[in-house]
């Protein structure tokens, strides 16, 4: 009997957690780490176009800009697996949907620019300032559905223009809000240019980790590694919650191996510790971590 190949799996982080520094800075940080990966967010001190739930201006991100940008990490032998994006797809106003769908088509471009295809956003969240809450919120109101529905599957047509693929990450307390509410979404949405990113922190209040890949695995592409303590709202670090770290390996290795752990809610101060938190869980379970 041959012996079984070693479980693998490719660890990574994201860029939003380290805003007071370069793209350069970054890269030798993360590089001195031994990671190989990133998912980039256009925090960094020198190309600061971060704007979460709507959309930045990213005009003056011209093929040189985004050389540079890229080659900063390339040079430091990190891989971008992914950027993030992370505009509005739920706004109740279509011209704001219509500007929204334009900024993710202008991020497809820069990526583009960087060699970079995969895209990832949430579904966004909107409240109304000057009414109060409404008894059945936006995210679950009935036409909320299909309208999300018609944008995201616009979202895929512009994204096969650009040969990309996006990444539809859940929360809760979104319109994401459950494993099986994004693949229902999924499966309704029908494209192969949409598909999932997994951030078990963001689910574990409504399900557990097994009933996410049970529901999810075939078209997970990417998972958070982050945490979050049961019955609260805020997310932290890995190893600062309530996610158990030892299963969730052992699951992403069995039913998604193709699939980097992004670790986030880090920067310079306490990647580290995450990331010592996320090795331990691998070594614990016989998960070996990806090289290159």
């Amino acid at each position: 009997m041959r012996p079984s190949k070693p479980r693998k799996l490719a660890v990574g982080i994201a860029t939003l957690g380290f805003d007071q520094l370069t793209n350069a800075e970054v890269a030798r940080e993360l590089a001195a780490a031994g990671l190989r990966t990133v998912q980039l967010f256009l925090s960094q001190k020198d190309s600061q176009f971060w704007q979460y739930n709507g959309r930045a201006d990213v005009s003056s991100l011209t093929s040189e800009r985004c050389n540079s940008i890229a080659d900063a990490y390339r040079a430091a032998g990190l891989t971008i697996h992914s950027i993030g994006v992370y505009t509005n797809l739920i706004h109740p106003d279509a011209a704001e949907r219509k500007a929204n769908l334009a900024y993710f088509k202008a991020m497809m471009e820069v990526g583009g620019r960087m060699g970079v295809r995969t895209f990832i956003t949430e579904a966004g969240h909107w409240e109304n300032p000057k009414a109060p809450e409404p008894h059945v919120p936006l995210p679950f109101q009935d036409a909320t559905w299909p309208q999300t529905v018609t944008t995201v599957r616009e979202l895929a047509r512009i994204a096969e223009d650009y040969d990309a693929k996006i990444l539809m990450e859940p929360f809760y307390r979104g319109f994401l809000a459950s494993a099986k509410r994004v693949r229902l979404f999924l499966e309704e949405v029908n494209s192969p240019r949409v598909r999932a990113l997994l951030d078990p922190a963001n689910l574990i209040e409504v399900n557990d980790l097994e009933e996410m890949f049970q529901q999810l695995s075939p078209w997970i592409d990417c998972l958070h590694a982050k945490d979050r303590k049961l019955h609260t709202d805020a997310g932290v670090a890995a190893g600062a919650g309530s996610l158990d770290y030892p299963k969730l390996v052992t699951l992403a290795a069995h039913h998604t191996p193709q699939a980097p752990l992004i670790l986030e809610y880090v920067g310079p101060q306490d990647y580290q510790k995450a990331l010592a938190h996320l090795r331990k869980a691998m070594q614990q379970t016989g998960v070996e971590e990806q090289a290159g």
